[in-house]
C-alpha cells in the first residue's frame, strides 16, 4: 500500500520528514489525529533498516496514541516521532537539539516525550529548542519517570478484569505470570505484592531476573512462562505474544499486562473471547504514562492529579467490559469502540487542532 493511501485509510493528518546534515539527524513525525487536542507521543530512537520501516512504525504508533489518549479521556491527539539512529552509538546533543528545532516548526501540533532510546536528559536538550516537550525530569519541574504511573494503571486494570471473572477485585492469593520484568513490570509487581498475590517472572535479561529474585519472586525460563498454571497472564515485554502458537498453552482466566500490541492479530482477541479469557486491552491498561505527562501540560505537574486519573483506569476497563458484553464483541474491539465514539462526538466541533 502506498504511504498516502495508508494515511488516508487510517485517518492520519500529517507526515513530516527532516534531514539535518550538520547533526546527521534523519527523523520522521507522524500526526494521526488532533480532534481532541495536540498530538502527543514519544520519540523513538532506533536503527531502522530502512526509511520505509521507520515511516510505517511512526504511522502505526501515532494511531495507537490517538486511541490511548481518547480512551483515557485526555485532551490529546496521537502522534509519534522516530529518529533513525542507534541510541547507544549515534545519539548526540546536537542530533537531539536539531530534532527539538524540528518539533518546534510544527507550532504545537505535536508534543514529544520519551520512548525507546530517549530519556529525560534528551527531553532537557529538546526543551532548549522548543516548549513543545513533556516528560521532563522532576528536577526541572517535569513529571519524571512515567513507569510509576504506568505500573499503577496496569494494576488497576487488572483488578477490574479480576472483578469480572471472580466477582471480586481482590488479587490476594492470585497467581500472576509476568512476561518481562522491566521498570513498568517492577512497579506493577510492588502493587501486586501488597495484595499478597503470587508472582512468577521471566525475562531475557539476567539483571531483570536478579531483581526479581531479590524481591523473592519465582523465576522461570522465557519459553516456560506461557504454560505457568496461573490466574492472570501479564505480557510486559514484546508485542505480538498472544498468538495462535501461544494461546493453547495459556492456563489463565485473564490476560492483562503492559506490553504494546500484545495481540498478534485481531483474530487472537476473538479467540480469547471465545475461550472466556478476559483480555485487558494494552492501550487501556498502559495509559498511565501518557496520563502522567498530560498532567505536566496543563497547569504544571501535579502528582496527586496524575495518580487520581491513573486510578480511573479501573473504571475505564469496566466500561470496556460492559461494551464487550452488551455488543457481544471482544474487549479489544470494545476498547476501540470506546475511543472512536469519543472522537466522533468531538470531531464535529473541533476537527483539527491548531494553537491559537
Amino acid at each position: 500500500m502506498e504511504i498516502l493511501e495508508q494515511m488516508g485509510s487510517e485517518g492520519h493528518e500529517q507526515l513530516v520528514m527532516v534531514s539535518d546534515v550538520g547533526s546527521k539527524l534523519k527523523a520522521i513525525i507522524a500526526i494521526h489525529d488532533t480532534t481532541l487536542g495536540p498530538a502527543c507521543g514519544g520519540t523513538r530512537i532506533w536503527p531502522y533498516k530502512s526509511e520505509q520501516e521507520a515511516i510505517w512504525d511512526a504511522l502505526r504508533l501515532s494511531r495507537a496514541m490517538t486511541y490511548k489518549s481518547a480512551a483515557a479521556d485526555l485532551p490529546l491527539g496521537g502522534g509519534k516521532g522516530v529518529i533513525i539512529a542507534d541510541s547507544h552509538t549515534q545519539k548526540t546533543e546536537a542530533l537531539v537539539r536539531a530534532y527539538g528545532r524540528f518539533v518546534d516548526t510544527l507550532g504545537g501540533r505535536y508534543l514529544t516525550t520519551t520512548d525507546v532510546g530517549s530519556n529525560g536528559r534528551d527531553m532537557e536538550y529538546i526543551k532548549q529548542e522548543t516548549d513543545y516537550v513533556v516528560g521532563l525530569p522532576v528536577t526541572v519541574g517535569g513529571s519524571g519517570d512515567t513507569s510509576i504511573m504506568t505500573g499503577l494503571g496496569i494494576y488497576m486494570g487488572m483488578k477490574a478484569c479480576a472483578k469480572e471473572v471472580w466477582g471480586s477485585d481482590s488479587l490476594q492469593g492470585k497467581t500472576v505470570a509476568v512476561q518481562g520484568f522491566g521498570k513498568v513490570a517492577t512497579h506493577m509487581a510492588h502493587h501486586l505484592m501488597k495484595e499478597d498475590a503470587t508472582l512468577v517472572v521471566t525475562d531475557v535479561f539476567d539483571g531483570a531476573l536478579d531483581r526479581a529474585r531479590d524481591m523473592g519472586l519465582k523465576v522461570v525460563g522465557p519459553d516456560e512462562i506461557y504454560g505457568v498454571d496461573c490466574d492472570i497472564f501479564a505480557p510486559c515485554a514484546l508485542g505480538g505474544v498472544i498468538s495462535p502458537e501461544t494461546i493453547p498453552h495459556l492456563k489463565c482466566k485473564v490476560v492483562a499486562g503492559g506490553a504494546n500490541n500484545q495481540l498478534l492479530s485481531d483474530g487472537d482477541g476473538e479467540t480469547l473471547h471465545r475461550m472466556g479469557i478476559v483480555y485487558g486491552p494494552d492501550y487501556i491498561l498502559n495509559c498511565g504514562g501518557i496520563i502522567n505527562v498530560e498532567s505536566e501540560i496543563y497547569g504544571g505537574y501535579n502528582a496527586d492529579r496524575a495518580r487520581d486519573k491513573t486510578e480511573r483506569v479501573y473504571e475505564i476497563m469496566e466500561k470496556v467490559i460492559s461494551i464487550s458484553q452488551g455488543q457481544g464483541i471482544p474487549t479489544a474491539k470494545a476498547a476501540d469502540y470506546l475511543a472512536e465514539e469519543r472522537l466522533k462526538s468531538v470531531r464535529g466541533i473541533r476537527p483539527v487542532y491548531r494553537k491559537d
